[in-house]
């Protein structure tokens, strides 16, 4: 029964059961991330069951998290995984007493999404305008407020003539994200310039390798400095885009749609938004 009850095969087994939900593999990779964390801190305490885990171990690790520098944010959302993990275990009768329900989130200011402004909008455009692929990728964020992962994912089969067929980084369900002419254009000429390779991938590096998330992300945080934009991040390129459409008056399920936002009521927060970025 020992074997059974291992942590490391636990572990697998929370991940075996988020695949055969079909979730989202970043969602797999986040919880296999903060779960791995978790049972190499309990390891480390000298447990090697499920069943010798207490609460004041969890609250252990996540203390230990807060210590080594993580955000509370970052805390809260390990509390997640681990809440998430915990009731796995309890609802497959690994446990019978869950240590893990009474944990408490760390408290933490929920910031509200930044909006580039239109001067700030113009300025990053014009910042990488020369750099064909980089400004493909800006214009597709800024012209369909697609997620860095979905973008990162596309492939040149996605790429239809005037919509692109794109996976939700959340859950995997499909939808068609229309392109408008400033996107298409800047892809044409990106596609002008992409290595040839075998890659199905839509953006690839200069070698012809997949362009990676974080190599997306450094790309556009180095234009935004050249922009003289200040205190942003790569996805509030798409909080731009859904604050920038509501303004101009698309309707909020049609933008919910594009976004791929499960509720409308999400889309609707971005309306209080507007009047401080006219």
């Amino acid at each position: 029964m020992a074997d059974e009850t291992n942590l490391k095969l636990l572990h697998q087994e929370f991940l075996n059961s988020l695949k055969s939900q079909r979730k989202a593999s970043a969602t797999i990779l986040a919880y296999g991330k903060d779960i791995d964390q978790l049972v190499s801190f309990l390891m480390g305490l000298g447990r090697k069951e499920i069943k010798e885990v207490t609460r004041e171990d969890l609250e252990g690790f996540t203390t230990k998290m807060a210590k080594n520098g993580y955000t509370p944010k970052s805390v809260s959302r390990k509390i997640n995984s681990i809440k998430t993990f915990y009731r796995f275990l309890k609802s497959n009768n690994h446990i019978t007493v869950n240590p893990a329900s009474e944990i408490k989130h760390p408290k933490y200011e929920i910031k509200p999404p930044r909006v580039l402004s239109k001067m700030e909008y113009r300025a990053l455009r014009d910042a990488c305008r020369k750099d064909i692929r980089t400004y493909a990728i800006v214009e597709l964020f800024l012209q369909t407020g697609l997620r860095i992962g979905e973008l990162a994912a596309l492939t040149m089969n996605d790429l239809k003539d005037k919509e692109l067929i794109v996976k939700d980084a959340n859950n995997g369900h499909v939808r068609e994200v229309p392109i408008n002419k400033a996107a298409k254009l800047a892809l044409d000429e990106y596609l002008k310039t992409r290595p040839q390779t075998e890659e199905p991938v839509l953006f690839v590096t200069k070698t012809g390798k997949p362009l990676l998330i974080r190599n997306i992300r450094t790309s556009i945080d180095r234009f935004f400095r050249l922009a003289g934009i200040t205190d942003a991040k790569i996805n509030d390129l798409r909080h731009t885009f859904i604050a920038h459409h509501l303004a101009a008056g698309t309707p909020i399920n049609v933008i919910s749609k594009i976004v791929g936002h499960k509720r409308v009521s999400t889309t609707e927060k971005y309306l209080n938004l507007i009047k401080e970025n006219p």
